[in-house]
């Protein structure tokens, strides 16, 4: 049981980049997925996740309007579209997920670096 973080890479302010998240091994159709990034000297924080009981979905203030969550059962792989990409935003980016009934299932993936500079 694994989770695969991939689609990082260097871009531009203004450019964008679509992360994947996937569950190699195993379904995330009943995980609540999430995406979390660290920049260099910053505790890591949350920044969108999307739940498979109800479809619903919540992204920080930071970042609301540019990225978006989604997902793909088929493929059990979870995305972050990030357009309008920022310095800030620079990070290692993770993803996270969580069984919905068993809290005890968590899994975190390795880690993808974003890195925002002209």
């Amino acid at each position: 049981v694994q989770l695969q973080a991939s689609g990082g890479g260097l871009v531009q302010p203004g450019g964008s980049l679509k992360l994947s998240c996937d569950g190699a091994g195993f379904s995330l159709d009943r995980y609540v997925v999430a995406w979390f990034r660290q920049a260099p000297g910053k505790a890591r924080e949350g920044v969108s996740c999307h739940s498979s009981s109800d479809g619903s979905t919540y992204v920080s203030d930071s970042v609301k309007g540019r990225f978006t969550i989604s997902r793909d059962n088929v493929k059990s792989t979870v995305y972050l579209q990030m357009n309008s990409l920022k310095p800030e935003d620079t990070a290692v980016y993770y993803c996270n997920a969580v069984h919905t009934f068993y809290g005890d299932l968590n899994y975190w993936g390795q880690g993808t670096l974003v890195t925002v500079s002209s």
